[in-house]
C-alpha cells in the first residue's frame, strides 16, 4: 500500500469517528455484561489507528533521509503505540471498569510506559512528513509563530511540565472526580486524555528539553509525589472510591482491598519505573559532566 492510500484510510477513519462514534461508545461498567471483552470504541480506536497510520506513513517518507538512529526511534515509537493500544483496547480496559486494581495498571501504562516511549520515538517529524505538502507547510508555519513557540517553550519547561502533570494526577485522583469519571463516559475519556497528554508533556520536558541533571530531579519529584498518593490510597483505613470499587466483591475482593492493591501499584511498580529513569538520567548527567571536565582540562593544557 502506498503513502497516498494510507492517507486515504486515515481520512476515512476521521469520517467514521465523527459519524459513528456515539453508536459504539461503551458505558462505564462494561457494555458486554460479565464476559471479558476487547474495547471496540471508535472514540478510542480511531485516534489510535490514525496515529499509527500517519506515523508509519511519515517513517516511509523519511526513510531516505534517516540514518541508524531513526530505526531506534521508530522502534521506541512503535512500542509506545502498541502499549497504548494494549492498555486502551485490550481486555485490560474492560477489567479496569470493574476493578480499581486494573484501572490503575491501565493508567500507569499510559503515563509511565506509553508516554515516554512515544516521546523517545520523536513522532513530530514523522507526523509532519505524513501530511500532504500543502498541509505540512501550513502546520510548519503555525508551529513557528512566535505565540506558539513562546507558549510551547513555557509549558514544556521542566518545572512547569512537572507541575502540570502532577496536578492532573492529583486532581483526577480526588475521590469525587475519580468516581465521576467511572460513571460518566465523557469524563472518563477526558480523564484519560488528561493523563496521557500531561504525561507526554512531562516526558518531553525530561527527554527533549531539560539538561540530564534537571531532568533526573523532575522525575525524582514525580516518583515522590505519586508514591505519596499511592501510599495514601493503600494505607487508607476506609474506602475512598465508592463507585470504582463497587463491583470488587464479584472478583473476590473487598472494596478496601481493591483500593489498597491499586494504591500499591501506583506506589511500588510505577515508582520503580520512575526510580529507574532517575538513575539512568543521573548516570547520563555524571558521564556528561565527566566529559566536560576532560574537555576543560584538555583546553587548559
Amino acid at each position: 500500500m502506498g503513502v497516498h492510500g494510507m492517507r486515504t484510510i486515515a481520512l476515512g477513519l476521521i469520517i467514521w469517528w465523527i459519524g459513528g462514534g456515539n453508536s459504539f461508545a461503551h458505558e462505564a461498567g462494561g457494555a458486554s455484561g460479565d464476559r471479558i471483552s476487547w474495547t471496540l470504541d471508535p472514540w478510542i480506536l480511531t485516534p489510535l489507528a490514525m496515529f499509527g497510520l500517519l506515523y508509519a506513513v511519515g517513517l516511509m517518507v523519511m526513510r531516505g533521509r534517516a540514518g541508524r538512529e531513526r530505526i531506534l526511534t521508530a522502534t521506541m515509537g512503535g512500542l509506545g503505540w502498541l502499549t497504548l493500544v494494549g492498555s486502551l483496547v485490550s481486555p485490560l480496559h474492560w477489567l479496569g471498569e470493574h476493578l480499581f486494581t486494573f484501572h490503575m495498571i491501565e493508567h500507569e501504562i499510559i503515563m509511565a510506559v506509553s508516554a515516554p516511549l512515544l516521546v523517545l520515538g520523536n513522532p513530530t517529524a514523522p507526523l509532519l512528513w505524513s501530511l500532504p505538502r500543502r498541509f505540512r507547510v501550513a502546520v510548519g508555519r503555525t508551529m513557528r509563530r512566535p505565540i506558539v513557540t513562546a507558549s510551547w517553550r513555557w509549558v514544556s519547561q521542566g518545572g512547569h511540565a512537572t507541575a502540570i502533570h502532577g496536578a492532573a494526577i492529583w486532581l483526577w485522583h480526588a475521590p469525587i472526580l475519580f468516581d465521576m469519571a467511572v460513571t460518566n463516559i465523557a469524563m472518563h475519556r477526558f480523564q484519560h486524555l488528561s493523563f496521557f497528554f500531561s504525561a507526554v508533556l512531562f516526558w518531553w520536558s525530561v527527554f527533549r528539553r531539560s539538561e540530564a541533571g534537571a531532568a533526573a530531579w523532575h522525575v525524582f519529584i514525580t516518583m515522590l509525589h505519586t508514591g505519596v498518593l499511592g501510599a495514601l490510597m493503600a494505607l487508607a483505613p476506609r474506602v475512598l472510591y465508592q463507585a470504582q470499587t463497587a463491583t470488587a466483591a464479584e472478583w473476590g475482593l473487598t472494596p478496601l482491598e481493591d483500593q489498597q492493591l491499586a494504591g500499591l501499584i501506583m506506589w511500588v511498580p510505577a515508582g520503580t519505573i520512575y526510580a529507574g529513569a532517575t538513575v539512568a538520567l543521573v548516570a547520563i548527567w555524571i558521564r556528561q559532566s565527566g566529559k566536560q571536565a576532560e574537555n576543560r582540562g584538555a583546553i587548559a593544557i
